[in-house]
C-alpha cells in the first residue's frame, strides 16, 4: 500500500492519479476540512481515502498502518496557511517530522519527500523547515528519496505570482536574465511514482528540472510567440525583494519573498544523469505555453 500525504493538493492529487493508473494500491490522507469535491475525486479514482492530519500523531499512526511506502507533498503553503494554527512550523516542520516518525513506527519501508531545489539556499522559514525535515528523514533509518524540484510552471508562470498570460502581463523577479529549470508538477509526480521502484532513487536526493533552463525573459518571449501578443513586463529588483523579506513579519510572507529572491538568482539544474535514470519525456515551457493558450 502506498500512502499519499497531501493528496488533495495539486501535486498530491496527480501522484494519486498516476499511482492508480499504474496499478499501485493507493491510500490518500485527507483532512476533515478538505474540499469535499477533491475528496470525492480521489474516491472516484479508486484510492482508499482515510482521514487524518499531520498535526495529529494518532491519525498518522493509523494512516501508516499496513503501508509499505509513503509519499509526502503536504505543506501549509499557500492555500491552507493559518498563522499559529496551520503554518510552516506546525505542518511543514513538526507535522512532517511526526509523519516520518509514524512511518518508522509502522514499519514503512520507503518515504518519498517533496522538498524544493537546493541550488541557492537563502534562509527563510519554509526553506529552513524543508531542510530540517530532510535531515530528520536521513537519520530515521527509512529508505528515503528527497525530490527537490525547481519552480513549477503551473505556479510561477501563472497569475498567482503576477504572470498573467491571458492579459499579456508578466511580473519578473530580478532582471530576468538568470536561467531557471522550470518544471511541470505532472513531471514531479512522475518522478515521485517512479522513485518507488527505481533503485537509483533509494537514499538519494534528486534535484529536478524540466528539459531546459530558460531565463524569465526567454519565457516571456515564448509566451509572446504562443499568444501572438507583446507582453507588458514589470521587473521587481533583487534589492526590493531582499527588503521585502527583511520587513515581513509573517513566515509565509518571508518565505514567498525568499523564494522570489532565489528565482531572481536563477535555478539551472543539470539533469543529464538524472534523465538517464528516469528516461521519460518532461514538459517544456513551450509545450506549457501552447497549452495555456489552447
Amino acid at each position: 500500500m502506498n500512502l499519499v500525504v497531501g493528496a488533495t493538493g495539486m501535486l498530491g492529487g496527480e501522484i494519486c492519479r498516476q499511482l492508480v493508473v499504474s496499478g499501485k494500491p493507493t491510500r490518500a490522507l485527507v483532512r476533515s476540512t478538505s474540499d469535499p469535491g477533491k475528496v470525492q475525486a480521489l474516491r472516484d479514482l479508486g484510492a482508499e481515502v482515510v482521514e487524518g492530519d499531520v498535526r495529529d500523531r494518532a491519525s498518522l499512526d493509523a494512516a501508516c498502518a499496513g503501508a509499505t511506502a509513503v509519499i509526502s507533498t503536504v505543506s501549509s503553503m499557500p492555500f491552507s496557511y493559518q498563522p499559529g494554527e496551520n503554518d510552516v512550523e506546525q505542518v511543514d516542520l513538526n507535522g512532517v517530522k511526526a509523519l516520518i516518525d509514524a512511518a518508522v513506527g509502522a514499519g514503512v519501508e520507503h518515504l518519498v519527500y517533496t522538498s524544493f531545489s537546493g541550488q541557492i539556499d537563502l534562509g527563510f522559514p519554509l526553506r529552513n523547515a524543508k531542510r530540517a525535515v530532510e535531515r530528520h528523514l536521513k537519520k530515521s533509518g527509512l529508505t528515503y528519496t528527497v525530490l527537490r524540484p525547481s519552480y513549477y510552471m503551473e505556479v510561477w508562470l501563472s497569475p498567482a505570482v503576477g504572470f498573467d498570460a491571458a492579459n499579456a502581463k508578466a511580473q519578473i523577479y530580478g532582471m530576468g536574465e538568470e536561467p531557471v529549470s522550470w518544471i511541470s508538477f505532472q513531471d514531479v509526480a512522475k518522478f515521485a511514482v517512479a522513485s518507488l521502484d527505481n533503485p537509483l532513487a533509494r537514499n538519494a536526493i534528486l534535484e529536478l528540472g524540466g528539459p531546459e533552463a530558460l531565463t524569465p525573459n526567454q519565457v516571456v518571449g515564448i509566451f509572446e510567440s504562443a499568444s501572438g501578443k507583446p507582453f507588458e513586463v514589470q521587473y521587481v529588483p533583487a534589492d526590493a525583494l531582499a527588503a521585502q523579506q527583511q520587513g515581513a513579519t509573517d513566515p509565509m510572507q518571508q518565505s514567498f519573498s525568499g523564494l522570489m529572491r532565489c528565482y531572481a538568482q536563477g535555478d539551472a539544474i543539470d539533469m543529464a544523469e538524472t534523465a538517464k535514470a528516469f528516461p521519460f519525456e518532461r514538459m517544456s515551457v513551450e509545450q506549457y505555453a501552447t497549452g495555456v493558450f489552447a
